[in-house]
């Protein structure tokens, strides 16, 4: 996949390009699936150009799972045929092919489905992170927006995991998910804070977590009173300098050894990574066009 030129959905290209030559410490990976996600489509956009510019033409990409075709020199620990889970950090996973250094790689259980490993990175580690970074103990309540999408359906499940009371804001259609993984959903709009407070066992809110923007932060702060240390946001940074909240993602957690940590957890039934759709490598756009409508249960994953 290619793009030659900032822009929507229509800049996204699939083009034929030569097979990648592993280098000293890199493995070639015959990828079987690849997530995407919100911060690939804001990338492409040129939101971000000036924090993260791109070079054109571009690919994009970071979450993958496949099997090992060749190894580099100076690889140990994988044999071609292996089949492993891991990430890119050069925009490049929405691909037949892609080379990796060895240590962004882990063994893919049997029990992991092709489009689970290959969506599990970046939504898994952001979620990893943000749970992490707010410290919660059993008896906090703590409330998450966007409980339903790629990244809070994985941090409801880590959030009770550590013994919280789970808040879910969502719409009403994700109310029987929520519910059956524990999670109280409270549904976003009107007189949302006092709906929290009364939905939680002690009647405060003692974290939030933000996985959609547009004001769960300043509710936070200034409806909830929740202490700006336990409040962390992936996407409203205009917030983090206003609040002084926390903005723990992926990249806090960007490690081979975190994502063997949640394959592990779904190898053993006690982690679900809904999967809301697959979509061809010929059909990234339509795959993106989906995404960015915000409304999806889970991952959209590529299968090249």
């Amino acid at each position: 996949m290619r793009f030659d030129s900032y822009g929507g959905v229509d800049v996204l290209e699939v083009r034929d390009v030569p097979r990648p030559v592993p280098g000293a410490g890199e493995v070639l990976v015959e990828v079987r699936a690849a997530g995407i996600n919100p911060s690939e489509a804001v990338l492409r956009a040129g939101v971000l150009a000036d924090q993260f510019p791109t070079t054109f033409p571009s690919g994009q990409g970071s979450d993958l799972a496949g099997v090992v075709a060749e190894l580099g020199s100076e690889v140990g620990g994988f044999a071609v045929g292996d089949e492993v889970i891991g990430f890119s950090m050069r925009r490049s996973s929405h691909a037949e092919y892609v080379t990796v250094p060895a240590g962004q790689l882990t063994a893919k259980p049997f029990e992991v489905s092709w489009e689970v490993a290959g969506s599990l990175f970046v939504a898994g580690a952001t979620a990893y992170a943000a749970v992490r970074a707010v410290h919660l103990i059993p008896g906090d309540t703590v409330a998450i927006a966007g409980a339903a999408g790629g990244v809070g359906s994985i941090a409801v499940q880590l959030a009770r995991r550590a013994g919280a009371t789970v808040l879910g804001i969502a719409g009403p259609s994700n109310d029987a998910w929520l519910a059956d993984h524990g999670v109280v959903p409270v549904n976003y709009g009107d007189d949302l804070p006092a709906r929290l407070r009364a939905a939680a066992p002690s009647g405060h809110i003692d974290a939030l977590l933000d996985f959609f923007g547009g004001g769960y932060v300043a509710m936070a702060v200034e409806d909830l009173g929740v202490p700006r240390d336990r409040v962390d946001t992936i996407t409203d940074f205009a917030a983090v300098a206003r609040f002084g909240v926390q903005s723990a993602g992926g990249a806090d957690a960007a490690t081979a050894a975190v994502v063997a940590e949640l394959a592990d957890l779904v190898a053993r039934g006690e982690l679900e990574v809904p999967i809301a759709g697959v979509f061809a490598l010929d059909d990234v756009r339509d795959a993106y066009r989906e995404l960015e409508l915000r409304h999806t249960r889970g991952k959209l994953v590529l299968r090249p």
